[in-house]
């Protein structure tokens, strides 16, 4: 399964792979996947690293785990691949982006994969769910392994920007050196979260931009584009 990493990723993390706790991982993931229906589906598990490589990274959004139902994980955290119904979270993302920005955004489209080939890193902290059980998989180890791919990124390159939402993300702000990149804080875009405040009007999309220009760097296309149907502005 760690050859689903691609070739620019193995290098830089192939000194996690010699650590006793991978093969243990890897071991827990496969015989997970074959006595349990799991998610995303196993080609996917390492989506965040196949869509953005590690010399594109200049943003990082942290999740959590991955949607737990069936047809909606693609990999890549907030990520929704079912156009049926958008969960609460990405709705609300959805939202912020329209005030921010002054963008339209979709109402069928969860996708987004285009955010990450542009140099957005959507990496959830736990890369594997069982379905039906959020958090079951957030004992195997994914943790160790996430932990040092922001500490590596943190350390080996500059001038990024790290996205925390919410309390379990803003724990990774000290993996983190707040003198090197930017990091914008906001409480999780999750209903629970967003209705006490510190979600809307956080401008975390304009701040990034904002901040990758200063840096000379090229900004990142948040617009998302409709699948079937002509976009339709969110309201709050």
């Amino acid at each position: 399964m760690q050859n689903l990493l691609p070739n620019d990723w193995q290098q830089i993390l192939k000194q996690e792979f010699t650590k006793e706790y991978w093969p243990e991982l890897l071991a827990k993931v496969e015989n997970a996947y074959e006595e349990k229906v799991c998610y995303p589906p196993k080609a996917a598990i390492f989506n965040a690293f196949n869509y953005c490589t590690y010399k594109a990274v200049k943003v990082v959004i942290i999740g959590q785990d991955p949607y737990h139902g069936k047809g909606q994980a693609n990999g890549l955290c907030f990520s929704y691949v079912d156009d049926k119904k958008f969960p609460p979270s990405l709705k609300n993302i959805y939202k912020e982006i329209v005030t921010d920005l002054e963008i339209a955004m979709p109402t069928s489209n969860g996708d987004l994969s285009t955010w990450a080939k542009q140099g957005v890193l959507l990496l959830n902290a736990t890369l594997t769910v069982e379905e039906g059980k959020p958090n079951s998989h957030q004992k195997f180890g994914w943790s160790q392994f996430t932990d040092t791919v922001i500490q590596t990124l943190a350390k080996q390159k500059e001038d990024l920007v790290f996205l925390l939402w919410g309390g379990f993300a803003q724990k990774k702000a000290s993996l983190i050196d707040a003198n090197k990149h930017l990091i914008l804080k906001a409480t999780h875009p999750s209903p629970l979260g967003a209705n006490k405040g510190g979600w809307f009007n956080c401008k975390h999309f304009s701040k990034t931009n904002a901040y990758l220009n200063q840096k000379g760097k090229k900004e990142i296309n948040w617009k998302i584009e409709e699948l079937n149907q002509p976009p339709t502005l969110f309201t709050l």
